[in-house]
């Protein structure tokens, strides 16, 4: 029987060139261990996100978060997919990203999904460095979670994050999810999406 020890041996992509270990040992797991993340790793987590660039150094993320067994997790889980709800009860920590959309001159920050998305590439890194799986969800009702979280105008929820470290019962995951959680990780080829001098 397949266990999460091997599923983390088996998700190790298999790079055309040499990468980053950790980059190499990501994945989006679906199931987590019942080890809680303390505060302290909380806040290296967004120390993480801290330091990550934007443009104009403008730093437009913003972060909603909770521990399973409060009511704010509980909150933030009502906002996920039916889908999602299938496992992400599973993580021991579930957050929302959002980012603003403006400048504080009034005008449209064009760059500020682009810059969530930067510091949220950082905090999984970190993530990885700790022994902490992230699961980035885009099953996610916005609006809900702007209701619920009231959400001040100007401000956009883009995804949902589950975490927690690696670890768990793949029992826990219903028999199509079990699937997925083994199928093998695939990745486009560089020459689909990197052209050299013009698109093509």
């Amino acid at each position: 029987m397949t266990t999460v020890e091997q599923l983390q041996l088996d998700n190790i992509a298999k790079n055309d060139y040499q990468i980053y270990p950790l980059l190499k040992q990501r994945y989006s797991p679906r199931i987590f261990s019942d080890q809680e993340l303390t505060e302290k790793d909380v806040n290296r987590l967004f120390e993480a996100i801290r330091w990550s660039a934007s443009s104009y150094n403008r730093q437009p993320w913003r972060f909603i978060y909770a521990h399973k067994g409060s009511e704010a997790y509980d909150t933030i889980f009502d906002c996920l997919s039916d889908f999602n709800q299938k496992w992400a009860g599973n993580a021991p920590f579930l957050m929302l990203a959002g980012y603003k959309k403006n400048t504080d001159e009034g005008t449209e920050n064009f760059h500020a999904l682009h810059d969530l998305g930067l510091s949220l590439g950082n905090m999984t890194v970190q993530a990885e460095y700790m022994g902490i799986g992230v699961h980035h969800m885009a099953g996610v009702n916005w609006q809900k979670a702007h209701d619920v979280f009231n959400v001040p105008e100007g401000y956009h929820i883009a995804t949902a994050i589950a975490m927690g470290f690696y670890g768990g019962e793949l029992n826990d995951l219903s028999e199509d999810l079990r699937e997925q959680e083994g199928a093998e990780r695939t990745g486009k080829p560089q020459t689909e999406f990197a052209f050299e001098g013009s698109w093509k």
